[in-house]
């Protein structure tokens, strides 16, 4: 549902403009708003023409005038936290960072003032993305809770936009990498498995046959005797807790994953202080300059000091350079 319009905006259809659809030439004067935006402005009424309401398939010609009631964007109502960040890039547009585990990215049901968002809030003055809602100012993707690495920002409506676009088209490329109970025998492997909600704990997800379509790419890295092994993944899709329930289903969970994988007896004394699962890369064409942008975090202590215990007790071959 739209927010409440400001006052209308005079818009006149370009020169040059013969018969076209209403949402295709708003498309193109207004870059900076998705075309599914463009879209629910006008199935919501709110663009005119001589005081007629103007659909997707309304012919517009050039020197035509319109009337067009923009929402206001929403006002958040979250306090501003002054909580530590490691900032990977930062522009007028987005700022990227290297997210520590064990911190939720937005406030939800039984959080505080200690999300992410709080702390962006605090961090820009105020500066991000009002087009993502009161809760989620600037988000346009999430990491889990005990998730760590790189994560990605709207501080503009413009970049939101073009960023959402982005990650529903897939026009970018996620990087992670995770240590995992068991050493696959195969070095490398594709998993196209459906996802959707588990059917009896609706808190989990699922390999499903009727779910939506998904597929994770993974390699080992490094092999820890048969025990264990390190598996840089590439999401092709985006669902949530993808990559913990793929690697799951193929008998591989990931260590420390205490929905997805069975905690069993030989893992007592092992540091497992959280899944160990670390967003290692993300490569993108900037949402507004188009510059391509590339950023990786390494992992952080705990990840580290897990795959030295899993070296030192287990041996190691590492299998990819």
């Amino acid at each position: 549902m739209e927010n409440d319009a400001k006052s209308p905006e005079i818009f006149t259809v370009p020169a040059g403009t013969r018969h076209e659809r209403a949402d295709k030439v708003l498309a193109a004067a207004f870059p900076e708003m998705s075309r599914s935006r463009i879209q629910k402005i006008l199935d919501a009424g709110s663009v005119r023409m001589n005081g007629h309401v103007v659909t997707r398939k309304t012919s517009l010609s050039e020197n035509d005038t319109l009337e067009i009631a923009f929402p206001e964007p929403p006002k958040t109502s979250l306090t501003p936290t002054e909580i530590p960040l490691d900032i990977l890039f930062e522009d007028e547009h987005i700022i990227v960072i290297n997210k520590d585990a064990g911190i939720v990215t937005h406030p939800g049901a039984g959080t505080g003032d200690d999300t992410l968002v709080h702390a962006l809030l605090h961090h820009t003055q105020g500066q991000l993305a009002a087009a993502g809602g009161e809760l989620r100012p600037g988000v346009v993707h999430r990491l889990d809770k005990e998730t760590s690495g790189v994560m990605l920002f709207a501080k503009t409506d413009e970049a939101y936009y073009a960023l959402i676009e982005k990650f529903q088209t897939r026009e970018l490329q996620k990087e992670y990498i995770a240590l995992v109970d068991k050493a696959p025998d195969l070095l490398a492997g594709v998993i196209r498995e459906p996802i959707d909600r588990h059917p009896s704990n609706r808190v989990k997800m699922a390999v499903r046959e009727d779910g939506k379509p998904a597929r994770t790419d993974w390699f080992v890295e490094e092999k820890f005797g048969d025990t264990a092994a390190l598996l840089r993944c590439i999401l092709h899709t985006g669902r949530t807790h993808q990559i913990r329930v793929h690697l799951s289903f193929i008998g591989h969970p990931i260590l420390g994953d205490r929905t997805y994988g069975k905690i069993v007896h030989r893992h007592e004394g092992w540091p497992l202080p959280r899944v160990m699962l670390h967003a290692a890369r993300l490569c993108l064409d900037h949402p507004v300059t188009g510059e391509p942008l590339e950023f990786k975090a390494f992992p952080p202590p705990d990840f580290a000091n897990l795959a030295d215990y899993l070296r030192t007790r287990f041996g190691s071959r590492v299998t990819r350079r």
